[in-house]
């Protein structure tokens, strides 16, 4: 059997091997085009916590963050949660709260927490904060554990 490529054309390397680059949109140092977000771990609180302020090349509404762009931070920080626990887990869905717009060019605190684990199921939350400290949108996210050996070996190059 030929071995195959993702559809974007990109080798996704053995799990065990160290990458390359890191070409993720929302945390990938490598990304041109990415926010480049950098989250720590807080061990005590189980959460993870990126402070950025991002420019006008991620805008929505005049002099504000576009929508998709806030549904990625949520989606990024809540599965950065995962890592926590050392699990490989996969967005199934997520449910997000736009309560205040959020501002272009000032500086924010995106943070996850785990909220619930059953199984292979985990259910985070997020929510980005501005200095102030008021909630300006949230997030739930539902994520299903993989065994990523299984999931990419037909895309895996050893």
């Amino acid at each position: 059997m030929p071995k195959r490529k993702p559809a974007h054309g990109h080798v996704i390397h053995h799990p065990s091997k160290k990458a390359p680059k890191n070409h993720c949109f929302a945390c990938g140092k490598d990304n041109s085009a990415g926010m480049k977000l950098k989250f720590y771990f807080d061990e005590e609180s189980r959460t993870a916590v990126c402070k950025f302020k991002l420019g006008l090349r991620y805008t929505g509404p005049p002099g504000h963050l576009h929508g998709g762009i806030i549904a990625t931070i949520l989606d990024e920080a809540m599965g950065k949660v995962n890592k926590l626990r050392n699990v490989v887990a996969l967005t199934k869905n997520m449910n997000v709260e736009y309560l205040k717009p959020v501002p272009l060019g000032k500086q924010l605190t995106v943070t996850g927490r785990e909220q619930q684990v059953e199984g292979r199921i985990h259910i985070n939350v997020a929510e980005i904060t501005n200095e102030a400290g008021e909630v300006l949108s949230r997030s739930t996210g539902t994520f299903v554990a993989i065994d990523i050996e299984k999931m990419f070996a037909k895309f895996v190059k050893t």
